[in-house]
């Protein structure tokens, strides 16, 4: 997929870098929030953040999970700034979409 990918589907969920506290920048200029930040935006949703490192495919684990501990997604990436990234703009998605319907 690739951090890439994973900053468009997070700003096509209307996020934006306006607000840099806690962000990098991509190579191409544009900000995206640090693994930090991430954790702190699921906590502003009531939700955690977990991360981990699948050895046996070198790849991130990002689980996110409700307040009572049920698990409410999950998602990989190469890095962990690619799996938190697309983490969050797949938990807003669902947020947003709960809360339309």
């Amino acid at each position: 997929m690739g951090l890439d990918v994973a900053i468009d589907e997070l700003y096509s969920t209307g996020w934006t870098g306006l607000d840099t506290r806690g962000c990098d920048y991509h190579s191409d200029g544009r900000s995206f929030p640090t693994q930090k930040r991430v954790e702190d935006e699921f906590a502003s949703m009531g939700m955690s953040l977990s991360m981990r490192h699948i050895q046996l495919f070198d790849c991130y684990r990002a689980e996110w999970r409700d307040e009572r501990g049920t698990p409410q997604g999950a998602v990989v990436g190469q890095t962990p700034s690619e799996a938190s990234v697309y983490a969050l703009s797949q938990a807003r998605k669902l947020v947003t979409w709960t809360v339309a319907h």
